[in-house]
């Protein structure tokens, strides 16, 4: 049986959390929901992540500190970033994708970035 792709999904609305992990889970990723910056890079280094998907946790210097920070740690796991609001600037992100997009868009662009 092959081994489903395993995606790291930061998000700190609980609710928003479990419909997008039930969304991706239905789509046949394992997912790993974490709230915590500090959850997101211990699980990044300890566990096969395929892709990451972060909300905009933070301000804009944060958020791109912290996808910096995950390159680091593996420079070649995508970051999606997943938000209503697009930052100035974009470090460390491979995709943007507005909250506000249709799922089935949101799901294509996973599909795509996951290859």
């Amino acid at each position: 049986m092959p081994l489903r792709p395993l995606i790291l999904y930061l998000e700190r609305d609980p609710k928003a959390l479990d419909i997008r992990k039930a969304v991706l889970e239905r789509e046949g990723y394992t997912v790993i929901g974490v709230s915590r910056r500090e959850e997101a890079l211990k699980t990044l280094r300890d566990s096969p992540v395929s892709l990451t998907i972060t909300d905009h946790l933070f301000s804009a210097n944060q958020s791109s500190e912290l996808a910096r920070e995950m390159k680091k740690i593996k420079p070649d796991v995508p970051i999606i970033l997943f938000s209503s609001t697009a930052p100035p600037h974009f470090d460390g992100v491979d995709v943007y994708v507005n909250k506000g997009e249709p799922t089935a868009e949101f799901l294509r662009v996973v599909r795509y970035v996951i290859g």
